[in-house]
């Protein structure tokens, strides 16, 4: 007589109803949405460094809300290294593993320069753009240089609710990206997106919108193009009204980790002094690592996946 034995992992995911059942708690898809009277939920960098509940707890939210800011970072470059490697690796992009926000003479990205940045999503150029991004505050600038942040996904929601067509129209026509320059090393990049990617059960999974990034060219038929700009100023004013857009002012040592495909960021403008220059460190992550070390950490607080 044969007798087959099962490992534990193995015979955990049978195909019967408890085990599908409990399918969904791998994803962690459940969102919070929210608008300008948002408490951004605030962690202590060292015990995420240190404590795996601290650091289970940050994850989680930054999953559940988008954005999570952590308190008392070393005012000194490597901060976001350190805290990627609590979670696995940085994702390598054209910037570097980790890049410099500050005033840069005949800069190829308006982040580096002290104009005002309107909301945006980073990289939607590229097919697979970064799920989560950092951003150490290494020195503040004088006056302004506030930070601003919106829901993209509760704004998808609202869109959908107010404007059914102008939803439809940006989660089924594709718009050209662009990226050109030369920093880590020189990059031309090229993309097709939805402004709002759908997945298959209806529900939204992606922003892509950049300004900045978005091509001059915009390939879609004469009928399509007024209907397009029409959806898209309706989406912008939409994420641009007060009662939607989050403020908050970074001082040094802080960091802000938020969620790269939901949430459109910003920053006003700012005076910049010789002897005071603002001076931000940022790097980014793929949800993949996230999710999987999320997975991990709640495994080994709660005992369970």
């Amino acid at each position: 007589m044969m007798i087959t034995e099962f490992l534990t992992d193995v015979s955990s995911r049978a195909f019967v109803l408890p085990c599908i059942d409990e399918a969904p708690k791998f994803l962690i898809n459940k969102r919070h949405y929210w608008d300008s009277k948002l408490r951004i939920p605030t962690a202590d960098y060292q015990e995420v460094l240190h404590d795996d509940k601290a650091a289970l707890a940050w994850l989680s939210a930054l999953r559940r809300v988008g954005i999570v800011y952590l308190k008392g970072a070393p005012v000194e470059q490597g901060q976001v290294a350190r805290l990627a490697e609590r979670i696995g690796y940085l994702r390598l992009t054209f910037y570097g593993h980790t890049w410099q926000v500050k005033d840069k003479y005949m800069a190829n990205n308006v982040a580096y320069t002290s104009g005002r940045l309107s909301l945006h999503s980073d990289y939607p150029a590229l097919h697979f753009a970064p799920g989560v991004q950092f951003l150490h505050c290494i020195n503040q600038a004088e006056e302004g240089g506030e930070s601003e942040v919106v829901d993209g996904f509760h704004m998808a929601e609202q869109l959908q609710r107010e404007d059914p067509e102008a939803f439809r129209t940006l989660s089924s026509l594709l718009v050209d990206f662009t990226d050109t320059g030369t920093d880590y090393c020189d990059f031309t990049l090229q993309s097709k997106k939805c402004i709002i990617e759908v997945a298959a059960d209806g529900r939204v999974e992606r922003i892509n919108f950049n300004n900045a990034t978005r091509d001059s060219v915009l390939d879609l038929p004469v009928h399509q193009v007024q209907p397009f700009y029409r959806a898209l100023k309706a989406y912008v004013d939409m994420m641009n009204r007060p009662e939607n857009v989050v403020t908050y002012r970074m001082m040094p040592g802080d960091i802000v980790t938020f969620d790269n495909w939901r949430l459109l960021h910003g920053r006003k403008d700012y005076i910049s002094r010789r002897d005071r220059m603002r001076h931000l460190e940022g790097a980014y992550l793929d949800w993949d690592e996230v999710m999987s070390r999320l997975r991990i950490l709640r495994a080994s607080v709660h005992g369970n996946i």
